[in-house]
């Protein structure tokens, strides 16, 4: 891994474990075993950084997400595929812990790829859910994008559960329930 990918890397562990703020340069020069010289050779600096370590962050979890979306199976059975996915829960989401940062949040650009991430996960989702409408597996009663919103926060409202509890099952029992209310609107 060259220095660039160090520092991208080092960034991306750092903004998840302590958040904007927490991530200086020097911690991220630390970790990545990267000079000065090498992380303003690379970036303009820490936004720059940040921007660069997000925008990789949002792009993991889109292709996680659609490895299972976009998947094989019906939609439901794909939509369940992503709910289920292994996943560290008392971690949370690199993404979603990013929208409790003032920091990321008050700045335009650090916002961008978070806000665009979960529209598109809304959106993919939403569209999963229509495709299973139009093919008779789901009522044609559902509001795709509303219950794609809600599928989404479910997954993040169960991450916050579960670092509250220091315990995962607060974030299973959120899926549970999720698949469980998606289930009232299966034929």
């Amino acid at each position: 891994m060259d220095t660039r990918e160090r520092l991208i890397a080092s960034a991306r562990e750092l903004l998840w474990e302590r958040g904007y703020v927490g991530t200086s340069p020097k911690a991220v020069q630390a970790r990545s075993g990267a000079g000065q010289g090498s992380m303003y050779h690379h970036f303009r600096g820490k936004p720059d950084l940040a921007r660069t370590a997000i925008e990789r962050t949002a792009a993991e979890l889109r292709e996680r997400a659609e490895a299972e979306l976009g998947g094989p199976g019906t939609p439901v059975e794909r939509i369940t595929a992503y709910l289920r996915r292994e996943r560290d829960a008392l971690r949370g989401c690199p993404v979603g812990r990013l929208t409790q940062d003032p920091d990321v949040v008050a700045d335009p650009e650090l916002r961008e790829p978070v806000e665009r991430t979960f529209a598109w996960l809304t959106g993919r989702i939403a569209g999963v859910l229509e495709e299973g409408r139009a093919g008779g597996e789901v009522v044609s009663d559902i509001a795709p994008e509303a219950a794609a919103s809600a599928l989404v926060a479910a997954v993040q409202g169960g991450y916050v559960l579960a670092r509250a509890a220091d315990s995962p099952e607060p974030y299973t029992r959120a899926v549970d329930g999720a698949l469980a209310l998606l289930a009232g609107h299966l034929r």
